[in-house]
């Protein structure tokens, strides 16, 4: 997949349009900290390692223990449609295959249902 969508820069471009919605988002934007730029950083090669590119997030970050990395905040359905909502959005926005484009929506549902931790999925 890395491959296909063009490497690097695809996920850079896509983490860029993801978060110019994440400032204007009023749902949002309370959740991120005042400079997004090393949230960027981490989420655009996060992604790449993801999806087949080389492991520059584990040599910076260690493990991505995703959950554990976003159980400070609070993240009920209303905050996983919005983030949903400006991924959807942002991978419409930048250029690549259809199948990509197909396979990233899944993943990101799946991700962002999974972390979820308040809220009326909490109570199932």
């Amino acid at each position: 997949m890395f491959e296909l969508v063009g490497g690097q820069p695809y996920f850079d471009a896509l983490i860029d349009a993801f978060y110019a919605r994440v400032e204007r988002d009023p749902v949002l934007r309370p959740l991120y900290p005042d400079d997004l730029g090393p949230g960027k950083r981490s989420l655009a090669l996060f992604l790449g390692q993801y999806w087949g590119g080389p492991p520059a997030y584990s040599a910076e970050k260690g493990h991505p223990r995703l959950r554990m990395r976003h159980a400070p905040f609070a993240i009920g359905p209303t905050e996983r449609d919005a983030w949903l909502a400006a991924m959807h959005a942002a991978i419409d926005d930048v250029v690549a295959p259809e199948v990509a484009k197909a396979a990233m929506r899944e993943y990101f549902e799946m991700a962002a249902t999974a972390m979820i931790n308040s809220g009326a999925r909490m109570a199932e």
